[in-house]
């Protein structure tokens, strides 16, 4: 067991959480989640099934006298955003997530920590297992790849549960609870490709953006954090200028993650060099300082590339390629004007990849508002479609209508109180949660979403407060203790 769980309180939940820490689980590969599940509940014989998916549900029966409560579900997803820095050497297919503790934080060392959603799958393990808890009957609802598209929840079975009362615990503010969040659905643009011979004499070269935090492109789209996508396009323009051609462009690995890095091979007439080493300087400590607050680490190089003499895309291409990403909007698009501070509608440009026959670009949009979320994907097509560009749409996922009169919201809210002596903050998530596609499954569904406090998901920065888990963990059983 990870040296940096010791000590820590509740430690169920830690030894749980540790436990999972060993598991690959990356999106659509939770194969090994699913049966460390279904094997746990059999140790604890607890009833459990696998759905064809790889969802899990676990059912407790209630603790003595409280048998006739109504029952609950305690819901949280079992993969995680695999992402690691570029210099570190981690093969998520079978290396374990090395945890790292600093002071109040647990993070992972180089990599992804996987607290989005570990610590509730742990939590709900933790429950499952402690036979001196006060609760009603209670189910236990795992899903798979909730991050790459909701699919497990989408393919859930409605007569799957029995409770009409869900608390799902992949929220990440202590003493916040979200009952409401937005929908999503993802545009992508793709263009065909031609290649010319890198022309005689040019030079290769090897453009990089690093150093950029990334993050929930929800949760943290409106920080204003760079981009490396759209600002690797900005140099691009820079040399695009100078005569330089285009080989190859790569940034981004997760549409749902605002990309930290983003590179091109590029072939430069050779008395440009030195020109476009200065512009490239230039620009760095031009996008350096508009996003110094944010993203102090930001870094936009050119150097020699020392590869085999390779083909340049078309020119033509080339133009709309680059005219088209620096067209797309990127970023926080509305602000609700009923609930202060809440992002209504953005659109994140994610992830660039080339391969011997295309170069694909993949945004996703969110929004609260339906009629929104259609008219910035409408957008982005346009965009797409005026750069020359197939337009893919997905079918998106659904949002979840904030219901302020819920009978779940009115015991988290005065559990919170009886046990802080104040109120808890009440918000709506510019992120989706699953509790909208559970919600269309369930009709009638009872929901509110909460958790410890996360800062940095989807990327490498990705830390939890070890303070807030046993509050967390607390005010969670005191919400048990008073449902009736």
């Amino acid at each position: 067991m990870s040296s940096a769980i010791e000590g820590l309180k509740p430690p169920l939940v830690f030894k749980y959480f540790a436990e999972i820490a060993l598991i690959p689980r990356c999106s659509k590969h939770e194969e090994k989640m699913t049966k460390y599940i279904l094997d746990t509940a059999k140790r604890l014989g607890l009833p459990a099934k696998a759905d064809k998916l790889g969802n899990v549900v676990v059912r407790k029966p209630a603790s003595p006298g409280r048998e006739k409560v109504r029952s609950i579900c305690l819901q949280g997803h079992l993969d995680m955003v695999c992402e690691k820095n570029k210099e570190t050497v981690h093969d998520f297919t079978k290396d374990p997530i090395e945890l790292v503790r600093k002071g109040n934080f647990l993070m992972a060392n180089g990599t992804t920590l996987g607290a989005d959603n570990g610590i509730a799958v742990a939590t709900n393990l933790a429950i499952m297992e402690d036979k001196t808890l006060v609760h009603g009957p209670l189910e236990f609802l795992f899903t798979i790849d909730e991050e790459t598209g909701l699919t497990g929840a989408g393919g859930l079975s409605g007569d799957s549960l029995v409770s009409r009362t869900l608390m799902n615990l992949d929220s990440e503010e202590e003493g916040t609870l979200y009952v409401g969040c937005s929908g999503g659905r993802d545009t992508t643009g793709t263009w065909a490709l031609a290649f010319d011979p890198a022309p005689k004499g040019f030079v290769a070269a090897h453009l990089t953006v690093t150093g950029l935090k990334g993050g929930h492109s929800g949760i943290e789209i409106h920080t204003g954090r760079g981009n490396a996508i759209k600002i690797l396009n900005r140099a691009l323009l820079a040399l695009d200028a100078l005569g330089a051609r285009l080989s190859s462009i790569e940034g981004g690995n997760k549409r749902n993650a605002i990309p930290r890095e983003a590179e091109a091979i590029v072939y430069l007439p050779p008395k440009a060099w030195a020109t476009a080493e200065k512009a490239v300087t230039a620009f760095n400590a031009t996008a350096k300082a508009e996003v110094a607050s944010v993203d102090p680490d930001l870094k936009v190089m050119l150097a020699p590339h020392k590869g085999k003499k390779g083909k340049v895309v078309k020119k033509a291409v080339q133009a709309k390629l680059l005219t088209t990403i620096s067209a797309l909007p990127h970023g926080v698009i509305k602000m609700s004007a009923d609930i202060p501070g809440l992002v209504e509608t953005s659109t994140n440009v994610a992830v660039i990849t080339t391969t011997a026959k295309a170069i694909a670009l993949a945004t996703s949009q969110r929004s609260s508002v339906d009629s929104e979320i259609k008219e910035v994907c409408h957008t982005v097509a346009s965009v797409f479609a005026l750069g020359g560009a197939k337009v893919k749409q997905g079918d998106g996922y659904p949002g979840w209508k904030a219901n302020l009169n819920s009978p779940i919201l009115k015991v988290a809210k005065s559990t919170y109180q009886q046990m802080t002596g104040k109120p808890p903050e009440v918000k709506a998530m510019h992120a989706g949660l699953e509790c909208g596609i559970i919600g269309e499954k369930v009709p009638g569904m009872d929901m509110v979403s909460f958790g410890p406090t996360l800062e940095g998901v989807h990327s490498p920065d990705e830390k939890m407060h070890i303070d807030t888990v046993e509050k967390f963990w607390d005010f969670l059983l005191g919400i048990l203790k008073n449902v009736n």
